[in-house]
């Protein structure tokens, strides 16, 4: 199987984590969006305390808030209501980035420009309400915002290339300079996607956003389900087996997707609807990958106490960034990576707790994902700031870390007995 994927998969797999554009992408969000979401959410769980659990303090702060909820949520609509258009400049910024000779800033406020303008309808724009459009500067305008970023910043580059600009003289201060370098590639690109825009308005009654996301929406639902995030999974630790970023690789290409379920459910949650996305970036990190890629966090424990002293240097040297979902002292170290008997464990344990936490969501005993913390955030306090304040949900992610000790330790103690045996023979 390893030959087979080592011949076959390597390549193509290795050429997509190193593909230009889907790191752009992946910078976008985590550089440029992640900031901006994690601001907005403080507020939405300001303004929408934990009621699930019936204490006084909870119910008092839930009266306190109640009369002033709509100033309180302010920031958050603002900070979600702009996450595509954060991207849009992300994606232009970082792409601008890979190339040389690029002036990144002015690809990012090309890109932002660009998608900004679609978002709104092509009429009098001082009768158009701007909280009418502030749900496809957001989440709902993600795909389109990648994409512009992505064209118009590779339209600034031929620009560039072709040495289509405007030429000022030696003497000229560089910042002036720099106006007039990206002055024809404005003058020339935005028209066009204002053309493209007037005409799908004119003709179609929409925006492009609302075009796209209706086009999107099969893939995102799809997106949504248990054998997309179980497909998902299991390409990620093989990927790991095999010493490949599983999560930066598959992350590449659905990070729009889980985006998108993401602000859809903090969508819901606002307006008091009933969330349904599952399947984003928290149910991963958050509730997949405890103590790393493979919920290793409990082998980290294991090793500490094991009897080969090879696997127990492992221990001390992996346990404390194991807290912090940092775990390639122990992909590498141990190593799992190539190791035909930890492999097993690494695969099979994260594919069970999918399974499980699928079915939690699924049921409601595990509330919607609303926040996207960073991936660093310690066991139990990840799940109970990704949903919102939920204890169940910081219960959950120790139970997921409980089932994947008790899957590896079989197949811990094998591979322990036969480095105490090396160990034995070489002493």
């Amino acid at each position: 199987m390893f030959d087979w994927i080592e011949n076959h998969l390597m390549e193509p797999l290795g050429k997509i984590a190193q593909n230009r554009y889907l790191q752009a992408i992946r910078d976008a969000f985590v550089v440029f969006a992640l900031p901006v979401i994690l601001t907005g959410a403080i507020f939405l769980i300001i303004a929408n305390p934990p009621t699930s659990l019936d204490w006084g303090i909870i119910h008092a702060w839930e009266n306190a808030v109640k009369p002033i909820q709509a100033q309180i949520l302010f920031p958050f609509n603002l900070t979600f209501g702009i996450m595509a258009l954060t991207v849009s400049f992300g994606v232009g910024y970082s792409l601008a980035t890979r190339y040389e000779d690029m002036d990144a800033v002015m690809a990012g406020i090309l890109s932002m420009l660009a998608f900004f303008m679609t978002a709104f309808p092509v009429v009098d724009i001082t009768k158009v309400p701007f909280g009418d459009i502030l749900n496809y500067l957001g989440g709902q305008g993600l795909f389109v915002a990648i994409v512009l970023g992505i064209l118009t910043t590779e339209g600034m580059r031929f620009f560039n290339k072709k040495g289509l600009t405007i030429k000022m003289p030696d003497g000229v201060p560089p910042y002036v300079m720099r106006t007039f370098n990206s002055l024809l590639p404005f003058m020339i690109i935005l028209p066009i996607v204002w053309a493209i825009a007037w005409i799908v308005w004119a003709n179609l009654g929409v925006t492009i956003p609302q075009l796209v996301l209706d086009l999107f929406s099969p893939l995102v639902t799809a997106s949504n389900s248990y054998f997309a995030a179980f497909g998902m999974i299991l390409l990620m630790m093989l990927l790991w087996a095999m010493g490949i970023h599983g999560m930066n690789v598959v992350s590449s290409v659905a990070y729009p997707f889980w985006m998108t379920q993401l602000a859809e459910n903090v969508e819901a949650v606002n307006a008091g609807q009933q969330a349904v996305g599952i399947v984003t970036e928290p149910f991963f990190h958050m509730f997949a990958h405890i103590g790393g890629s493979g919920a290793t966090i409990g082998l980290a424990v294991l090793l500490l106490m094991s009897k080969s002293a090879q696997l127990k240097q492992i221990g001390r040297t992996s346990i404390i960034p194991s807290f912090f979902n940092i775990n390639e002292p122990i992909i590498f170290g141990m190593p799992i990576v190539l190791n035909p008997i930890m492999i097993i464990p690494f695969i099979v344990a994260p594919a069970i707790i999918v399974t499980i936490n699928y079915f939690l969501f699924t049921t409601g005993i595990l509330p919607p994902v609303i926040v996207q913390p960073p991936f660093t955030v310690p066991i139990f306090f990840g799940g109970f700031i990704a949903t919102g304040g939920s204890l169940i949900a910081g219960l959950v992610q120790i139970m997921d870390a409980i089932i994947a000790t008790i899957i590896y330790y079989p197949f811990f103690k094998k591979y322990e007995n036969q480095l105490v045996e090396q160990e034995t023979k070489k002493e």
